[in-house]
């Protein structure tokens, strides 16, 4: 049974929720998001919470699913979400002009990654990017896509990799 959906979620200062029947609405100074909420589960705005409950019996592990995914909202939208990936091996480096990454990864050829609307990078070294955004989930996926053109190999540790992963080296084959 999910004790998630028993705490509430905090509404920080300068973040305005509007709730308007089964839709949510969260604004507040890194953007806006809005959000359907499963039909078996009903929220209950408060003063400065919102407090989720299931409808039926055998919907608690969803109301704690909608209360981690309202409170990934709140908290994108007023201080926002970082990932750093980093990249290790001989010439690979990034580059970030605009909305576009240009990756040197080995290959033949420059990999060029167009970001999606509502995720920034920077790169504030060579082989290093910081992606930020408001959207939790499609920072992970753009994270997730950009580390799967060359995923760190067990063998010499090359790759993109998340910073602070830990990649189990191989020993090599031996004569």
């Amino acid at each position: 049974m999910s004790r998630i959906a028993k705490a509430p979620v905090v509404i920080p200062s300068g973040v305005d929720v509007r709730l308007d029947g089964q839709e949510l609405a969260v604004k507040g100074a890194k953007g806006e998001m809005t959000f359907g909420v499963h039909r078996d589960v009903e929220v209950v705005q408060g003063s400065d919470e919102l407090t989720f409950a299931p409808r039926s019996k055998g919907s608690m592990a969803m109301a704690g699913t909608m209360r981690a995914l309202v409170q990934n909202m709140v908290t994108g939208v007023s201080t926002g979400f970082e990932r750093r990936l980093e990249l290790q091996g001989v010439g690979y480096r990034a580059q970030v002009q605009g909305s576009t990454i240009t990756l040197q990864l080995g290959f033949s050829h420059p990999v060029e990654y167009e970001l999606p609307q509502g995720v920034e990078a920077q790169a504030p070294s060579q082989t290093e990017l910081v992606l930020t955004g408001t959207d939790k989930q499609q920072l992970g996926q753009v994270c997730a896509e950009i580390r799967a053109f060359r995923p760190p190999e067990p063998y010499k540790g090359k790759g993109v990799r998340y910073q602070g992963e830990y990649v189990r080296r191989k020993e090599a084959k031996k004569k």
